[in-house]
């Protein structure tokens, strides 16, 4: 129903609300992949058993589906909505591709939900990369955006990656739970990670 509800409000709202995501600054962009590494990695590094088994169910999560793979296909449908006479084929406005869309959305919950939340992670990270590269797209002056960029990159690799084998994230998990040392080497380096943009972000 939730999800429903905000497919109507996607389906009649302007596009042009969300336009703070394609103005977003260079230190913005840096910045917010920093903070969510740091805290990404202090769970990590704590790996108590609530963190730990809360992880471990995330990839076969209903409600982690419904959030995840919710809120990705919102966010695809604004970009639907958003499209430009150009991009349109076959209708002449974007709104069929929003409900044709957004059916198969709703559906996926019904005829597919393995692994939906590890799916829903994947188009959330695709999506993010989006505002993410435009920020910094041209700004050659700034060397250091690289480490955002590198890690945007990163990023679309593992969720291309796991789209096609979302079981995989299963395994993934499974294994560095399996010795908690390797959840918090991990959540050490990605504490590490965001703690150097967060420094790279104010050096714009």
């Amino acid at each position: 129903m939730v999800l429903v509800l905000l497919l109507v409000l996607v389906l009649y709202s302007g596009a042009t609300r969300f336009d703070f995501l394609l103005q977003m600054s260079l230190t913005t962009a840096t910045l917010l992949p920093g903070i969510f590494l740091i805290a990404l990695g202090a769970l990590l590094l704590v790996s108590n058993s609530v963190i730990v088994s809360s992880l471990k169910a995330l990839p076969r999560s209903r409600k982690a589906a419904i959030v995840f793979f919710g809120g990705g296909a919102l966010w695809f449908l604004w970009v639907v909505n958003g499209l430009s006479a150009a991009d349109l084929v076959l209708f002449e406005s974007s709104r069929p591709f929003m409900f044709i869309f957004g059916a198969v959305a709703v559906a996926a919950f019904y005829y597919v939900p393995e692994f939906l939340a590890v799916r829903g992670l994947c188009v959330l990270m695709v999506l993010t990369a989006w505002p993410l590269l435009r920020a910094a797209f041209m700004e050659y002056d700034h060397p250091q955006r690289l480490f955002m960029v590198t890690l945007v990159y990163a990023g679309v690799a593992a969720a291309m990656y796991f789209a096609v084998v979302p079981y995989r994230m299963r395994d993934l998990l499974q294994w560095l739970f399996a010795r908690l040392p390797r959840a918090r080497m991990l959540g050490a380096a990605m504490l590490a990670y965001g703690l150097l943009l967060g420094a790279v972000a104010l050096t714009y």
